[in-house]
């Protein structure tokens, strides 16, 4: 009767919840914006920068929290491990004796010997307990393992992501950093001429000492900005170097190459929002964790039913496997309020972790629409820089020129020069910001964890050292952990009644 319900499994076989999924994006109207299919393995390559391939393959490489996820994964594999041998007997004991008997010289065989008998006694055998899995508690349990593995993997393509995305965007904050103390000098120089005719002009007479302190502190002003540039740069820099690996440095030679800031392409693919479902890794990982967490409800269900449990002898040659007894049977009759309620507690943690998975959805598609709009209005606000900045160098070269000739007086030469230094310094932040914005919109897209497909997540001399420890067995091998991005975790078929 009892081995009829074997292959039962309580509790809730998962499935994706609905979700609130935009049909297309807002800006779709506009024709730098493309719905295309389109994959994002090496998305840096728009920016066409052999230094941002060359710092992004270094950090893929050296990056320390990216390894630290790496041995995550190990970590969630070896305890699928863990789950996996609970289907094999859970006790095992080896038992072994050896006596030394003498008998009695007045004992019956001391008769028949003609004296005492000494011999020695010995035994060996084993025994093993097997708690047979009627509910379905154990399969449960390998199935939120299998989940969490494959959580594991999502945590570090989402570190992959992020990594990839802020080696980018440190590299373009060190350009436009570099940039723009390149315009403040630009404008430090040609304000150095413009003291230099106000104290000549002043020399001759022709000028009053105003005009002199006025182009002075034009000149200490455009220099006072310059310490708080560089000290962006540094930050930068030393940003990145972490990002890298290594310990804050100057970076002056893997920064070596094109300089500038890097240029974005005017156009983007961002295909439609139902593809950040399956691309995104934090919202797959957010779905594998409420995966996990449903089995885990299964798991405590379990216990509202009896467990059965078979114990084998085996010694010598002889083998005794015994015979279901009611004392083989536990029951826990008398807990029913904790375990009901530890159900319960299951149960929250699960639609806790439902609810974040449409909030990840919701978050990841605003996400996309903030960098993309961000993007294409940056592009708008360049375009109108541009021409300001073309029309504020002719207002400058048009004001010296009168106020050499005596026709203008100093204060429209400052004002020409001061608007001048500002439009190049918006231009070259906003330059910077279209290019950021792009690679925020590919991380909002999920870009970049691809280049992990069919690599080692950790490197060679972190295995070493590991396996020097501990005997990891085959575990170590990329095969046996780095799966694909499409697997979907193992889940146990639910029986009608259950």
């Amino acid at each position: 009767m009892l081995l009829a319900f074997a292959g039962c499994t309580v509790g809730p076989n998962f499935q994706r919840p609905k979700t609130a999924v935009s049909a297309n994006w807002q800006e779709i109207a506009d024709p730098r914006v493309s719905t295309a299919s389109a994959t994002y393995r090496a998305w840096w390559k728009a920016f066409n920068d052999p230094v941002l391939d060359r710092l992004i393959e270094r950090a893929y490489r050296e990056n320390l929290s990216l390894q630290q996820a790496g041995v995550r994964v190990l970590q969630a594999r070896a305890q699928l491990g863990v789950a996996v041998g609970e289907i094999f007997p859970q006790t095992q004991q080896a038992i072994g004796s050896v006596q030394y008997n003498r008998t009695s010289d007045r004992a019956v065989t001391a008769l028949a010997a003609k004296g005492s008998v000494e011999y020695w006694q010995s035994q060996i055998g084993a025994q093993a307990s097997w708690e047979l899995d009627f509910w379905g508690k154990i399969r449960r349990n390998i199935e939120s393992a299998d989940a969490s593995l494959l959580s594991s993997l999502t945590d570090y393509d989402n570190t992959l992501v992020t990594l990839t995305a802020d080696v980018a965007s440190s590299y373009i904050t060190i350009r436009t950093a570099e940039e723009r103390i390149r315009i403040a000098r630009e404008n430090v120089a040609t304000q150095e001429e413009s003291l230099k005719i106000a104290e000549a002009k002043f020399s001759w007479g022709t000028a009053t000492q105003l005009d002199v302190e006025q182009a002075r502190t034009a000149l200490l002003n455009t220099l006072a900005t310059i310490p708080n540039l560089e000290t962006q740069l540094r930050q930068a820099r030393d940003a990145l170097s972490v990002l890298l690996g290594m310990p804050p440095s100057d970076l002056s030679d893997l920064l070596e190459g094109p300089s500038g800031i890097p240029a974005s392409p005017r156009e983007v693919i961002v295909g439609i929002p139902a593809d950040l479902l399956r691309r995104r890794p934090d919202v797959r990982r957010a779905e594998l964790q409420a995966a996990a967490q449903s089995a885990q409800i299964g798991v405590a269900k379990a216990d509202l039913f009896p467990a059965f449990s078979l114990v084998g002898n085996l010694v010598f040659v002889s083998t005794d496997l015994g015979k279901f007894k009611l004392s083989d049977m536990q029951w826990n009759i008398l807990n029913y309020g904790q375990i009901t309620n530890d159900v319960r507690v299951q149960d929250a943690s699960f639609q806790q972790l439902l609810i974040a998975y449409q909030n990840a959805v919701l978050s990841a598609q605003q996400e996309v629409e903030d960098n993309l709009v961000a993007f294409l209005r940056a592009q708008d606000r360049a375009d109108l820089l541009g021409q300001s900045v073309v029309s504020a160098k002719n207002a400058v070269a048009l004001a010296v020129l009168q106020y050499r000739e005596g026709v203008t007086d100093f204060t429209t030469v400052l004002t020409a020069q001061q608007a001048l230094l500002s439009q190049q310094d918006s231009l070259a932040g906003t330059l910077g910001s279209i290019s950021t914005s792009l690679v925020g919109t590919y991380r909002a897209l999920g870009g970049g964890w691809e280049i992990r497909e069919g690599q080692d997540l950790v490197p060679p001399e972190i295995r070493a050292e590991m396996q020097r420890r501990t005997n990891w067995g085959d575990l170590l091998r990329p095969s046996t952990y780095n799966l694909p991005a499409s697997r979907e975790p193992r889940s146990t078929p639910r029986p009608p009644d259950w």
